[in-house]
């Protein structure tokens, strides 16, 4: 990871993840499909509250997020 970045945690809101990190869009989209950018939620729900309705662990998500960052 680049020194100074801002590092996406499983608590963070999924829309502010793929403000910060433009890649988590990719991401998010692998994992919880492309409705979620259609859904009002991307706006307060954190990774962690998607990945638990999807059936994932947020920490597999978050870690792909930052590993692309």
């Amino acid at each position: 990871m680049i020194e100074g970045k801002v590092r996406i945690t499983k608590e963070t809101i999924i829309g502010d993840a793929i403000r910060i990190n433009p890649v988590a869009e990719s991401i998010i989209a692998k994992h919880f499909g492309a409705g979620c950018f259609s859904c009002p939620g991307i706006k307060s729900e954190t990774i962690a509250f998607g990945a638990s309705m999807h059936g994932l662990d947020p920490d597999l998500v978050v870690k792909e997020i930052n590993e692309l960052a």
